[in-house]
């Protein structure tokens, strides 16, 4: 059987750097893109040390013609470049717009100039173009864009979709709803609940619940969403949009006992915030005969077990916290 190729961009991520370990172990040939300005270099290293079939380019997202030359053969390209963080969205808007939304468009447009035979594209969306439905989101409920992020991701989307349409690439958009796991991404910027739980943990700090910890998220673990990507990919299926997330969302609540610290602290609400956000996947479950296998129990016992990942993330303080919600609160109330 000849080798698969594969292009997977912001490879030192959290999501795309699982999704690079999980193709290679399929023995596929991964090409890897990141700049590493918020990817980790660990996890490159880590790759690199482990299988033969990677071959990695620091570069940005931007520079994609001048890496194209270098690969005569691509036949999935797993795109997942760019910000990911909500809040610094809110002071950064043009430059989230220029990463998120605009570098796709270049990504694909190049991929369709060097003419390569693709099997599919698949574009790492974001389930934040719900907004504030508040209730269980099919892909058809309706786009609601509270903050830039979402309008960068879902900008994009429309990019992917509609060049892929008139250019006859087989695309598909996957709408990703919290995804975690080992190697969660931790930053200088607040985001991720778990990641931040983590550390408070470790440092024995309490843990800042936003509210009154009833929200609830739709958390999906790593090797789950690898799995869809993947089944997506080789699918017989192009020019669609999937949710993809556990399908039943947990409580922070809840979500804080599976940590076990000994202390909590409830802070203010945080405005464009959704009391509830949970992926309807009936649609994905069908087309591409998936299903989550992982509990959230059973993943975060998982990333319990190597907790000491988390020492060098940033420490959270409710004083930390307000600092980096100014913008974000002034702006959405």
């Amino acid at each position: 059987m000849k080798k698969k190729f594969c292009l997977i961009t912001g490879c030192a991520g959290f999501i795309g750097g699982h999704l690079a370990e999980y193709l290679l172990k399929k023995d596929m040939v991964v090409y890897g893109i990141d700049n590493l300005s918020t990817g980790k270099k660990s996890t490159i290293d880590l790759i690199k040390k482990k299988y033969k079939n990677f071959i990695f380019f620091k570069k940005n997202i931007n520079q994609i013609d001048s890496i194209l030359i270098n690969i005569k053969k691509i036949d999935y390209v797993f795109h997942f470049a760019g910000y990911g963080e909500l809040v610094p969205s809110m002071e950064n808007p043009i430059e989230y717009i220029e990463n998120n939304s605009l570098n796709s468009a270049k990504l694909i447009d190049e991929i369709i100039k060097k003419k390569y035979k693709i099997k599919k594209f698949i574009y790492a969306a974001s389930s934040t173009c719900y907004g504030l439905n508040n209730k269980k989101t099919s892909e058809k409920s309706k786009i609601s864009l509270e903050h830039p992020y979402a309008l960068s991701k879902y900008a994009g989307e429309l990019f992917i979709l509609n060049l892929g349409k008139i250019y006859n690439l087989p695309v598909i958009s996957i709408r990703i709803f919290n995804a975690y796991g080992p190697r969660s991404r931790t930053n200088s910027s607040y985001g991720a609940v778990i990641g931040v739980f983590l550390k408070q943990k470790i440092e024995k700090f309490p843990l800042t619940i936003v509210g009154d910890g009833s929200q609830k998220r739709d958390f999906l673990y790593i090797s789950d969403l690898c799995d869809a990507f993947y089944k997506s990919a080789v699918s017989k299926y192009k020019n669609e949009i999937f949710n993809l997330g556990f399908g039943k969302a947990k409580s922070v609540n809840y979500l804080s006992s599976l940590i076990k610290a000994k202390r909590k602290k409830y802070i203010k609400w945080r405005p464009g915030e959704p009391m509830k956000t949970e992926a309807n996947i009936a649609k994905i479950k069908k087309f591409i005969k998936w299903k989550p296998k992982i509990s959230l129990k059973t993943g975060i016992n998982t990333i319990l077990n190597d907790i000491n990942y988390f020492k060098e993330a940033p420490l959270w303080t409710t004083k930390k916290i307000n600092s980096a919600l100014k913008t974000w609160n002034k702006f959405l109330k």
